[in-house]
């Protein structure tokens, strides 16, 4: 069984069997049709997985690493805020009739501040204290910026990175891991997607600086399971996990600026079947 199948699974069995639900409430999300969008949800969800040992990307159904690549790239690469430089439609619903989602993910990850150093972005710092200062306790991202919260077309959800390193007893490369923060997450729809994309982003971070992979963690302050995901989810997790595959990222990369979706691919990936059409609430 791959762990990011059981780390799932035990999650939504959680949710569902000890979460609270907000049907009643007033909430902000809603179904395309008017309705509603109530969640069951928990607080304060931490999962852990050592990216050394393994790959997190569930087997239950395919998770699409190409395209959960090709997003985290438009947002910490390109550090872009249009749909139209993106290969995958999964924005264009917060998308304007130019194709922004106003100063969102990309644009505030593009922002130059200065530093003793002189002038970055919060990529390029993170990248630069990783080769210079990699024992620091303060390399990290954060993009929910309050003052730019009103042009932004959807909050960040997954808001914040923060890194860090260390050797361990007999290695000679020093170990790099990371924490995700999250807001709030729909766990059908973006669980295992987020959690592919920054442990792509780990291994990335961690090639060109020359580390190994450490753990990525995960915190989840609201993880949910909406309404209309209940059945699509008991279905999912009575599924039968498969062997975890191999992750393979192009070792003749060691510019994090001349990475593409092409650079990563699962080897031995078999899945349950695919999910079509998953409602999304907005």
């Amino acid at each position: 069984m791959s762990y990011a199948d059981k780390v799932f699974i035990d999650m939504c069995k959680d949710i569902l069997e000890n979460g609270t639900s907000t049907e009643g409430e007033k909430v902000r999300p809603h179904w395309p049709d008017g309705s509603p969008a109530y969640t069951i949800k928990k607080f304060g969800v931490v999962n852990r997985y050592d990216l050394g040992k393994e790959f997190p990307v569930m087997t239950l159904r395919r998770t699409a690493l190409k395209s959960a690549t090709d997003e985290i790239l438009w947002i910490w690469q390109r550090k872009s805020n249009n749909i139209h430089d993106l290969h995958s439609h999964i924005w264009d619903e917060w998308a304007d009739e130019d194709g922004s989602i106003g100063k969102a993910y990309g644009y505030q990850l593009g922002v130059k501040h200065q530093y003793k150093e002189g002038m970055m972005d919060q990529v390029d710092r993170v990248l630069y204290d990783l080769k210079n200062n990699p024992f620091s306790r303060r390399i990290m991202t954060n993009i929910y910026v309050h003052q730019d919260l009103h042009e932004m077309n959807l909050y960040p959800c997954a808001y914040s990175m923060t890194f860090n390193v260390t050797q361990r007893p007999g290695e000679d490369r020093l170990t790099l891991n990371a924490i995700l923060n999250q807001r709030s997450q729909d766990v059908l729809a973006a669980n295992n997607w987020n959690v592919v994309q920054y442990a792509v982003l780990v291994h990335m971070f961690a090639q060109v600086c020359s580390m190994n992979v450490g753990e990525l963690v995960h915190v989840i302050a609201d993880a949910h399971i909406y309404d209309r995901h209940v059945p699509i989810i008991r279905e999912l997790i009575a599924r039968e996990p498969k062997p975890a595959p191999v992750f393979k990222l192009n070792p003749e990369i060691h510019d994090f600026y001349e990475f593409t979706r092409e650079d990563v691919s699962l080897e031995g990936y078999e899945t349950g079947e695919q999910i079509k059409d998953i409602p999304i609430a907005i």
